[in-house]
């Protein structure tokens, strides 16, 4: 992408920079102890990789950030639009939307080329971690998310903050015409001479944002592609096209110190 990266574990978001008391992140894959092809902060447990390099690069990634892993709370995630209140840490399932206004409870998401969101509202004092891939995008898992926020906490637009975090960029996410029908065309570019579509997973989410009221200057957007920058970050689709197939995952997570 022609920016410079620091090796370091994770990335601090810019937009949050300005609110002390806000923790928020998402990990690179660097500082680890996972051999090949997991090298090497490679934060997933069901990826093949042995749990003990997985247990102790979580302990990096969290610790760096001087959060206690049994601070966390995340979920397995199914491609849903479930979002759940997470009043306190713990491992849940079927959710990919959490939501909290309970400081010392950092919410957590998984991803490998899907999209990590992570929102303050800085009124509440609420945060939200969402993992959206193009399943959840086109269910707007993102959009009711902010809304569940809303009815929860009375979150309006005008108080929140988001960063739409590093994923695949459209010009590395190639679909097929049933995935692509799910989506408006102002998201996607069809390409006659592959018969497919690419699909830009940042700016639906965008869209989503923007249409519960947040304007561009509330939305960071990372401008790093997980497949183009497959140095730095984690690529489920990088390693199927070029290293057969296996890959680590990296997390997005935020909470209220």
């Amino acid at each position: 992408m022609g920016q410079p990266l620091l090796r370091d574990p994770f990335v601090a978001p810019e937009i949050f920079s300005s609110f002390p008391t806000l923790v928020a992140s998402q990990s690179t894959r660097h500082g680890g102890e996972s051999p090949a092809p997991f090298d090497s902060l490679n934060l997933g447990l069901s990826t093949g990789d042995a749990h003990d390099y997985v247990h102790r690069n979580r302990e990096v990634f969290f610790g760096e950030q001087e959060i206690d892993i049994s601070q966390v709370a995340l979920s397995h995630q199914v491609h849903s639009d479930a979002v759940l209140y997470a009043k306190s840490p713990g491992k849940y399932n079927g959710f990919d939307a959490l939501i909290t206004n309970k400081r010392h409870v950092f919410l957590a998401v998984s991803i490998a080329d899907c999209v990590p969101i992570l929102i303050y509202d800085h009124a509440a004092q609420a945060v939200a971690a969402v993992h959206a891939g193009w399943r959840g995008t086109s269910k707007q898992i993102l959009y009711k998310t902010m809304r569940t926020l809303q009815a929860t906490f009375g979150t309006t637009a005008n108080t929140c903050v988001a960063y739409i975090g590093t994923c695949i960029s459209a010009a590395h996410y190639q679909v097929d015409a049933d995935v692509a029908a799910h989506f408006n065309s102002d998201v996607k570019v069809y390409s006659a001479p592959e018969d497919k579509f690419y699909l830009d997973l940042k700016l639906a989410n965008v869209a989503q944002l923007k249409s519960f009221g947040l304007s561009d200057d509330q939305i960071e957007v990372s401008p790093y592609c997980t497949y183009a920058d497959s140095a730095h970050f984690f690529s489920h689709r990088f390693a199927t096209h070029h290293t057969g197939g296996k890959t680590g995952r990296m997390m997005a997570c935020i909470g209220l110190r």
